[in-house]
């Protein structure tokens, strides 16, 4: 897996601009229809928030999903440069990463067809 170049990594003089994927409108639009027909599957509610990684200055959005079984998150999705990864945050395991957020969703709960997917 290739590793992102940190701002503080790259030479003073470069030119290279670490790519970053960013948690748009569409995005939370998009989740918010994954929660509502995911109640049924057992979701129970999400949280979008800011978190600044202890090795960056760059503040990344990430998405905490808790399940009606667990009082704490049970899952967070991040960006990870131009991919969304998706851990099992009560095991601290990353369960893999995907190409587009809502691709990313459906690894936690496939909830909406393919149809929604392509829609958003």
């Amino acid at each position: 897996m290739p590793m992102t170049a940190l701002p503080q990594d790259l030479p003073a003089n470069s030119n290279v601009v670490p790519l970053r994927l960013r948690f748009l409108p569409r995005h939370r639009e998009y989740l918010m229809r994954w929660l509502q027909a995911g109640t049924s599957m057992g979701l129970c509610d999400v949280d979008v928030s800011p978190r600044a990684p202890t090795d960056s200055a760059v503040a990344l959005d990430h998405v905490s999903i808790w399940v009606r079984e667990n009082a704490d998150p049970a899952y967070v999705i991040r960006p990870d440069g131009m991919r969304w990864m998706v851990v099992d945050h009560l095991r601290d395991h990353a369960l893999g990463s995907f190409a587009s957020f809502e691709a990313a969703l459906a690894c936690v709960r496939p909830v909406l067809t393919c149809a929604a997917i392509v829609a958003a």
